[in-house]
């Protein structure tokens, strides 16, 4: 079991980190998973094998502390990180710039953008010493204008971390895949969207990228629902 590749999940309870956590429990990955309450993964570490194959930790993202202690456990439990999946976000409200709630905002740029840049630092050194790989879940939302949409411009600084790691890392064996979703079924939305991709679509995404071989480094994986036939 020690030879099992490692990969850690933040935002990992619901949508799109719950459903990579499966997909990657299928593909003999142990898993960390982490999300702001832990008692919603307690289900999942259940399903997908109990606690030797899956450790679960309570991390708020904007939390440093939170960060370092989630990586901390993973490899006291594990002593590796071989994947990381930097997944968890949140979305925004309608009102666009000239009315939305400020609060809201603040806590979507510190999720999707200060959260993102800690869990990078904070893996970093495990992904270095396994020349693994990093992923982040960006969005179709970060390469197109969207009206009023602060949560687009949090996703087009997503994608501007993911180039700038890339090159950050340029010759350290690790590759770095930005996971581009258009809309996807989740919790996320206050109402399921009528014509949207699955949470399994993009979980399958991950995994296409982080199962090509070494020398193989995907870049980004664009993925919107096919329109509908009219």
């Amino acid at each position: 079991m020690a030879d099992q590749p490692v990969m850690l999940i933040t935002g990992a309870s619901s949508g799109i980190g719950a459903e990579t956590a499966r997909a990657a429990a299928k593909q003999g990955y142990r898993l960390v998973l982490a999300a702001r309450s832990e008692d919603k993964l307690k289900g999942l570490q259940q399903e997908l094998g109990g606690e030797d194959t899956v450790l679960t930790v309570q991390c708020d993202v904007q939390s440093g502390d939170d960060q370092k202690n989630m990586v901390d456990q993973a490899l006291n439990a594990f002593g590796r990180i071989d994947a990381v999946f930097a997944n968890a976000g949140r979305g925004g409200e309608p009102g666009g710039f000239s009315g939305a709630d400020p609060e809201v905002w603040k806590d979507m740029i510190l999720t999707n953008i200060y959260g993102v840049g800690l869990t990078l630092q904070h893996c970093m050194p495990a992904l270095k010493e396994s020349k693994g790989h990093l992923l982040l879940t960006g969005s179709a939302a970060g390469r197109a204008t969207i009206p009023g949409s602060m949560y687009s411009a949090t996703k087009w600084a997503v994608t501007a971390i993911g180039y700038g790691v890339r090159e950050e890392l340029r010759g350290s064996g690790i590759r770095v895949t930005l996971i581009e979703p258009g809309m996807v079924d989740t919790p996320f939305f206050d109402e399921r969207p009528g014509h949207a991709l699955k949470p399994e679509d993009i979980a399958n995404a991950v995994m296409y990228a982080v199962s090509q071989p070494a020398h193989v480094d995907v870049n980004e994986i664009l993925v919107r629902p096919t329109p509908k036939v009219e």
